[in-house]
C-alpha cells in the first residue's frame, strides 16, 4: 500500500478551481519527481498534502497508509511523518535555529507521548544531524533563515530533514533560484536522506535537479492534473520538447 494516495482531488482558492480531479500516489523508499509548466497546480498540491487552511477540498481524498487524512490538520500530518521544504523559507529574527529545532523535535515526541529531550540529549542529536548534513555547528547559534544566502536556507531545510527523519518529504521549488553550489548542496541532501525510511515527492519545473537526483518515477501535471507519468527518459524529453507536446496529448485526449 502506499503511504501517500491522492485520489480524484480538487482544490479551490477563493472559488477558482486550481486542482481539478488530480491522482497521484508517493511511496516510501522511492523519489518521486512532479514537474509541469509554471500555474500547473504543483505548488497548490504541496500545500493541500500538508493542510493549508486556505484550500479548499470539494471533492476526493488525501490518505496516510490508508487513513484518511483529508480534514486532518497540519500538525496532525507532520506528525504522522509528513515533511514539506518550503520554496522561499521564512526568516523568524530572534529565534535561534537551536531553540527551534528543539521546539519541533519535542512537538513530535509530545504528540508520541514522550517525554522532552534533555538539553544535553537534543545537543547530541543536533550534532549528529549537522555531521550528518555537512553543516557547521556554529549554524544552531544564529537567528532561523535571519541573513541566510539561498543556499543557506536549503541547508536548514536539510538540516531539519536529518533531526525529524520523516516518511514522506516534500520538497516545493526548492530549487528555485540557487546558484550551482547550492542546487549540489540541495540534490547532495535529497540523495543521502532518500531511501527506504523516506521517501520523497520532488517538486520543479527545472530539469538540472533532475540531473543529479536519480528519481524513480517522473509525474507531469498539467492544468490541476496529473497527465503523465514514466521514469527518467520523460526528464530527458521534455528538457528537449518542452510541455507542448504535453498539451498537445492532453487536447487530443478530450
Amino acid at each position: 500500500m502506499a503511504e501517500l494516495e491522492i485520489k480524484n482531488l480538487h482544490v479551490s482558492v477563493e472559488e477558482k478551481e486550481i486542482l481539478k480531479g488530480l491522482d497521484l500516489t508517493v511511496e516510501k523508499g522511492r523519489i518521486h519527481a512532479l514537474m509541469g509548466p509554471n500555474g500547473s497546480g504543483k505548488s497548490t498540491l504541496a500545500n493541500v498534502i500538508m493542510g493549508h487552511p486556505a484550500l479548499e477540498v470539494t471533492e476526493g481524498t488525501i490518505s496516510w497508509d490508508g487513513e484518511d487524512i483529508t480534514d486532518a490538520g497540519p500538525d496532525e500530518r507532520a506528525q504522522l511523518g509528513l515533511f514539506m521544504a518550503f520554496q522561499y523559507p521564512v526568516a523568524i529574527p530572534g529565534v535561534a535555529v537551536s531553540k527551534y529545532l528543539r521546539m519541533i523535535l519535542n512537538a513530535q515526541r509530545e504528540a508520541r507521548g514522550e517525554q522532552p529531550l534533555k538539553i544535553k540529549d537534543f545537543a547530541a542529536q543536533a550534532r549528529e544531524a549537522m555531521d550528518l548534513a555537512n553543516i557547521p555547528q556554529d549554524f544552531s547559534s544564529r537567528y532561523l533563515n535571519d541573513g541566510f544566502s539561498g543556499g543557506e536556507k536549503k541547508r536548514m531545510e536539510l538540516l531539519q530533514l536529518a533531526l525529524l527523519k520523516p516518511q514522506i518529504a516534500i520538497l516545493d521549488e526548492t530549487d528555485s533560484g540557487l546558484d550551482i553550489d547550492a542546487l549540489r548542496t540541495v540534490a547532495d541532501g535529497i540523495n543521502k536522506f532518500a531511501g527506504p525510511d523516506m521517501g520523497a515527492l520532488v517538486i520543479t519545473h527545472y530539469q538540472r535537479l533532475l540531473h543529479m537526483v536519480e528519481p524513480d518515477v517522473v509525474h507531469v501535471m498539467f492544468e490541476g492534473r496529473i497527465v503523465k507519468e514514466g521514469g527518467k527518459e520523460l526528464v530527458d524529453q521534455l528538457e528537449a520538447e518542452g510541455y507542448g507536446w504535453i498539451k498537445e496529448e492532453v487536447e487530443a485526449a478530450a
